[in-house]
């Protein structure tokens, strides 16, 4: 259960840091705030990391 809580923290964290550095990176003149391709970029970096690091084979045991 505690690997559970550990990849749901790791999953969000990389969807932060993909919004956060997608947001930072701008120049003035482009516009500040979320756009919608950086809101699913960063869910699929979520579910990328979540995939990622799920236990599996003998590990687990």
């Amino acid at each position: 259960m505690k690997d559970r809580g550990i990849r749901k923290f790791v999953a969000v964290l990389a969807g932060l840091a993909v919004i956060y550095f997608g947001t930072t990176g701008r120049s003035p003149e482009e516009g500040r705030g979320l756009s919608g391709g950086l809101v699913v970029l960063a869910v699929l970096a979520a579910l990328l990391v979540w995939y990622l690091t799920k236990p599996g084979g003998d590990a687990a045991k």
